[in-house]
Formats: C-alpha cells, sequence, structure tokens
C-alpha cells in the first residue's frame, strides 16, 4: 500500500502509473464518446433512435453481468482482471477502423462492438475501485479521487475537441482508432506497476449465487447505500437521455459542425476539473453529505438551459448548461466514491459496487435508449427538457432522505 509522501500521492511511483494509465484511457474513450455517434451519423447515415441505442447497449451489460462480476471480482486478485479487460478494448475498438479501412463497416459492428466494450468496462470499473483502496491509504482516498477524477475531466476536455478535430481532418473512425491507442497506453502502465495485492485467505467458498445475496443484502438494508442506488439509478436516466442525443440536436438541430461539436463538448467537460477541485474544500466547509446534495442541486438546475440554446450566441446557454452539469456530478462522485472506499468492507466491496451499478449503471442503458426513442418521436428539444425535469426532482426527492439530512457521510457502518 502506498504511504503518504511529501508532495502528495503523485510523488508516489505506482500511483503515478495508475494515474496515468486511467487518465490516458479516459480521454480515449471521451474520445470514443464523440468519435462513435459521429462515425454513426455521419459515416453510416443512422437515425436518433440508432444513435440513443448505440449508448444504451454500452451499458446494457450491468444489467446482465453486474451482480456475478461483482462477486467474481471479489474472489480475483484486481489488477489482472484490468489488465484483461483494456486488453480485450483495445482489440475490439480496433477492430472499427480497421472495418472501414476495408468499406465493411456497419451499424450492427458498432452496435456489437459497443457492447463487447461495456462488458469489460463492467469488469475493469468493479475492479478498479476495489483496487484503490488498496493501493492507497485510507486517509489517501479523498486525495486520490479528487487526482483521479480531476485529470479525467481534463480528459474528457480534450477528447470531444479530438474528436472533432479528427473527425473533421482524417474522419470519424480515427477518433475510434485513438480509443483503441489509449486502451494500449493503459495496458502498459497497469503491468508496471509493482505493488501486488494481498492474496485473500478464502477458508470456504460459497456458492455464486450467495455472495450475490451476501452483497445485495448489504446495500439494501443499508440506508445510505439504498438511497445512493435509487438516486443514482433515476439520475442516471435523466442524465443518459439528455447526453445520448447531445451530438444529434448540436449537429442537426443547431447546424454545428463536427469540429466545433467537439470544441462545445470540450467547454462542457470543462466543469468537472472545476468539481472536482473544489469538491474537498466545500466539504470541509459545510460537511461531506451537504456537499454532495448542493453539487447534484446546482448541476440539476443549470442543466434546464441546455435545451434553450438556438444556434449562434444562444449556444452559451448549452455550454453553462454542460458545464455546471458536469462540475456538479464530478464533484459529487468524487464524494461519493470516497465515502463508500472508507465504508464498504474490503471483502464486500466488489459486490456491494457490482450491486449498486447494476440499478444506477443499468438505468443508463435505459436512458440511452429513452433519449434516442422520445428524441425520434417527440423531438430532441422537448427530450432534453423532459429530462432536465426529471434530474431536479431526483434531486427534490433526496432531499427527504437519510443523505439529506445529514451533514456528514459516516465514516464506518454502525
Amino acid at each position: 500500500m502506498i504511504t503518504r509522501e511529501r508532495g502528495g500521492l503523485l510523488r508516489s511511483r505506482d500511483f503515478r502509473l495508475l494515474w496515468t494509465g486511467e487518465t490516458t484511457s479516459v480521454l480515449g474513450s471521451s474520445i470514443a464518446v464523440v468519435a462513435l455517434p459521429l462515425v454513426a451519423v455521419v459515416t453510416l447515415r443512422a437515425s436518433t433512435f440508432a444513435v440513443g441505442l448505440l449508448t444504451a447497449v454500452a451499458w446494457l451489460p450491468w444489467l446482465l453481468i453486474g451482480l456475478p462480476a461483482g462477486a467474481w471480482v471479489d474472489r480475483w486478485p484486481k489488477r489482472p482482471i484490468m489488465l484483461v479487460c483494456n486488453t480485450f478494448s483495445m482489440l475490439v475498438f480496433l477492430s472499427v477502423p480497421v472495418a472501414a479501412w476495408f468499406g465493411l463497416l456497419t451499424m450492427t459492428q458498432l452496435l456489437v462492438v459497443a457492447l463487447a466494450g461495456g462488458v469489460a468496462k463492467v469488469f475493469f470499473n468493479v475492479a478498479y475501485r476495489a483496487y484503490l483502496p488498496s493501493l492507497v491509504a485510507k486517509e489517501e482516498l479523498q486525495e486520490a479521487n479528487e487526482k483521479l477524477q480531476g485529470s479525467e475531466s481534463v480528459a474528457q476536455i480534450g477528447g470531444p475537441g479530438l474528436a472533432g478535430l479528427l473527425a473533421q481532418g482524417f474522419g470519424a473512425v480515427t477518433g475510434v482508432l485513438a480509443d483503441a491507442v489509449s486502451f494500449g497506453i493503459s495496458v502498459l502502465c497497469l503491468r508496471s506497476i509493482r505493488y501486488r495485492e494481498p492474496e485473500r485467505v478464502v477458508t470456504t467458498r460459497s456458492r455464486l449465487r450467495d455472495e450475490i445475496r451476501d452483497g445485495l443484502a448489504f446495500v439494501l438494508h443499508d440506508r445510505y447505500l439504498r438511497v445512493f442506488a435509487v438516486f443514482g439509478a433515476i439520475s442516471n436516466v435523466a442524465l443518459m437521455g439528455y447526453q445520448s442525443i447531445e451530438v444529434v440536436f448540436l449537429a442537426r438541430d443547431l447546424g454545428v459542425g463536427p469540429g466545433a461539436v467537439g470544441l462545445v463538448l470540450a467547454l462542457v467537460g470543462a466543469g468537472g476539473v472545476f468539481g472536482a477541485m473544489l469538491s474537498g474544500k466545500l466539504a470541509a466547509q459545510v460537511g461531506t453529505a451537504r456537499s454532495f446534495v448542493l453539487c447534484e442541486a446546482f448541476g440539476a438546475l443549470m442543466m434546464l438551459l441546455g435545451p434553450l440554446a438556438q444556434g449562434g450566441w444562444d449556444l452559451a446557454f448549452f455550454v453553462a448548461a454542460g458545464f455546471s452539469l458536469s462540475a456538479g456530478v464530478v464533484g459529487s462522485n468524487v464524494l461519493n466514491a470516497t465515502f463508500k472506499q472508507r465504508y464498504v468492507p474490503a471483502a464486500l466491496f466488489g459486490r456491494v459496487t457490482a450491486s449498486m451499478s447494476v440499478l444506477s449503471f443499468g438505468a443508463i442503458a435505459l436512458g440511452g435508449l429513452l433519449g434516442g426513442i422520445l428524441g425520434e418521436t417527440a423531438g430532441v428539444r422537448q427530450t432534453l427538457w423532459l429530462m432536465a425535469g426529471l434530474e431536479v426532482v431526483a434531486v427534490v426527492g433526496l432531499l427527504f432522505t437519510p443523505v439529506g439530512r445529514c451533514r456528514d457521510f459516516p465514516a464506518d457502518r454502525k
């Protein structure tokens, strides 16, 4: 485990490698988030529904395999799982530019790639969240999450801009190639980490379904985790329903070109850096739980500005909404992740994370699908209004829960 060094965690070689690999991978993924829909819209002339479906299938694996994935991750060392997942993702996303260069790319392949990448992401995310508390000391988790979320937000700023520039200069599939390369860099960084997790001593191995049930029971019987799971599900439907049609809204409704789409989404992502930097300071002033609620409320209310954009200078409404939403979501994510890493026992962490993620991340698939369907039938702008309203309702409901009524999250489960 990393111990505190003068100058912070970035002076530690192992944390620096994890931070570099994950930041690079997020940069590639943030390029692909724009590049894949652009490939669908520009290259394959896909419908709004197909673009929403592309987002939905990437998150569908949480519903299909999330629970057993959590139990399996708790049984195995975490770093090898992360290595396998990123190697697999590299090969899967590499198939898109290869198929495009030979004139064989289809919407079906894009959907399969998104689904396969989503499967790898399930295992990687559960393992990654369980790996961090073993790599750094408990009192350094806040700093670790701030640095990781902050740099990921920086990557998400550059990613859309790079995706737009790559699409403008070399074609949209080049952005997917960049994603594949980023996974390769992440693999090299993970392989170079010297720290090895202590082996988990298991005297008797329970059946998989019993281990899954233990994780579910822990979440269902805990008043804080139960709230996070339900709120996360409702919020993610709204957020992904909104975000899944952003590219369509900008490119088709507002007539923004590919390069400008990337620039707009890069400005939107800048809010995440702001949120990550201020989350710790805000928590110290008003409390961790209150800070979480404030971050969510700020993002939700500002989200209502997005559908007001008409093009030209009115595009500033969309940028302001997205910037504020990114700041609120990233700030609350730092606080949420730190709380769970301190609060949940290490032996149950994978199962608890997966149990909550099945509901909250599975809702992302529903949100992406819902955004595509409503965007096609009711209109893109109208769908943005609906999703922004749903997010506001979710935050209002949060105020009447144990999370909304306390100043600080508990450090340990009582």
